[in-house]
């Protein structure tokens, strides 16, 4: 990638003239949600829109929330009968297969029953005058989880079923000492052993309709077919599984499979590469990362680095790494810990004051808008929220008025493939809208996420009970 010194000379040079990118045509998109939550629903609803899509999706009663799961059946017989009114179609296989998302970690359906469902979808093909673009997701493989988004024996032996994950995917890797045997084995004594039992024949389901999917992939099913890694690390059973996947799909390329960090974003990021692929473009996105390890940075809750997970979120998007910020139809400009140790956005060290790297990036990032250059930025210093430090420096420097997008949510690999999706949506949609879409991140991802919850999670932690905190809106 181009030094942040080299940028600011390229900066101080020249004046890009852009012009207007021609605009796109009207496009309608059927599209099958992972669940009900905003950033699966109306946040993909409204960027697509205000670029001048047409969003055609299930009715709410068919779609999974944390509480209750969506209806599989249902969703695959509304698919039939609007198809043929759309040019293309995103879809959650999870929705179509388990009922949605969480329903994928919890439920107790017969393998032969999910085998039917996969099946359905060859059908579904068939009678579709349109291209699929499908995702769906390997079980994750939680540090610990509270709430109901896990079987509720999780919420007491998450860390012990984690830590003999680690063991299992090391033995995998034929890595395993005597000591690492004797570990696991304690591991493993720490769970009753109907929670392993039931957790890991779930993962088995999990793997063996992946193993389908990728078998209607190379059968050409699919126009395009992406598997996300939720929550995982660089050993635990997501990162084995989707090792083991990999190796089954080697014989397709980069444009029919991909397995993706992440999951919340890849409505959204499919979404955009059917835009594309509809409209005959191939935008150019150049990753411009701020001082300190940059690339090199691991996030939470992934096994892969920057270098490696962001090119992989661009190609899915239907767009290409640029060599240069000069040959971009827009950077994609990320802020990561300049240390490379990302923290979640509650940590102390997260305060409103900008540091000397967070000062210099924003100086090359205003010089470049400056000078005509189109950015999108990716927030990823902290999980689940904004830099704060970062966010005020650069709002009161007027960074915010030049932007395509924003983001700064959840898990860096989440916040990166929305920033990659919302700035290709961006270049067709008019500079009203655009801000619109960006305040509605600054109040969620920075505003709410970084700073008024943690103080409600603090005030609720004061008064009641410790997990009321993921009961609200229940």
């Amino acid at each position: 990638m181009t030094s942040i010194k080299t940028c600011l000379s390229l900066a101080a040079a020249c004046t890009i003239a852009f012009t207007a990118p021609a605009a796109a045509k009207g496009v309608t998109i059927l599209y099958v949600p992972l669940d009900n939550r905003p950033v699966n629903t109306t946040y993909v609803q409204n960027t697509m829109a205000a670029a001048g899509c047409n969003v055609i999706m299930p009715p709410e009663k068919m779609i999974a929330s944390n509480i209750v799961n969506g209806k599989p059946d249902a969703l695959m017989n509304w698919l039939f009968t609007k198809a043929p009114k759309a040019d293309a179609a995103v879809i959650s296989t999870d929705s179509l297969i388990y009922g949605g998302l969480v329903a994928s970690r919890t439920h107790n359906v017969p393998l032969a029953t999910l085998k039917k469902r996969v099946t359905a979808l060859i059908d579904l093909e068939r009678a579709l005058p349109i291209k699929l673009y499908a995702f769906s997701t390997i079980m994750r493989t939680p540090r610990a989880s509270k709430g109901r988004v896990e079987p509720p024996y999780y919420a007491d032996y998450g860390p012990h079923i984690f830590a003999y994950s680690e063991f299992v995917d090391k033995g995998d890797q034929h890595r395993l000492m005597f000591a690492d045997q004797v570990m696991k084995t304690a591991a493993r004594l720490e769970i009753p052993q109907p929670f392993l039992k039931d957790w890991l024949e779930r993962r088995d389901k999990n793997y063996e309709v992946n193993c389908e999917l990728m078998n209607l992939a190379k059968r050409n099913k699919f126009h395009f077919f992406a598997i996300g890694k939720d929550d995982n690390a660089s050993l635990c059973h997501t990162h084995m599984e989707a090792k083991h996947l990999n190796r089954l799909g080697f014989a397709l390329n980069k444009d029919k499979f991909q397995i993706i960090d992440g999951v919340d974003q890849l409505g959204l990021l499919l979404a955009a590469r059917a835009y594309n692929e509809l409209n005959n473009q191939k935008p150019k996105i150049y990753p411009l990362y701020s001082e300190g390890v940059g690339q090199g940075t691991l996030p939470q809750y992934s096994d892969a680095r920057f270098q490696d997970s962001v090119p992989q979120q661009i190609i899915a998007s239907g767009g290409t790494v640029a060599p240069s910020p000069q040959s971009a139809d827009f950077i994609l400009a990320i802020n990561s810990p300049a240390d490379g140790i990302v923290q979640d956005a509650t940590a102390k060290s997260n305060k409103y004051y900008a540091s000397l790297p967070n000062k210099r990036y924003i100086t090359l990032l205003n010089r470049l808008s400056s000078a005509g250059y189109k950015l999108s930025l990716a927030d990823v210093s902290y999980s689940n929220g904004g830099d704060n430090g970062f966010m005020h420096y650069f709002a009161k420097s007027g960074g915010l008025e030049h932007l395509l997008a924003y983001n700064g949510w959840n898990t860096a690999d989440n916040t990166i493939g929305y920033a990659i999706a919302q700035g290709i949506f961006a270049q067709a949609t008019p500079a009203l809208q655009r801000n619109k879409l960006i305040r509605q991140r600054l109040i969620d991802d920075w505003f709410y996420q970084s700073n008024a919850r943690n103080k409600l999670t603090e005030h609720f932690d004061k008064i009641t009970r410790e997990d009321l905190k993921y009961e609200l809106g229940a």
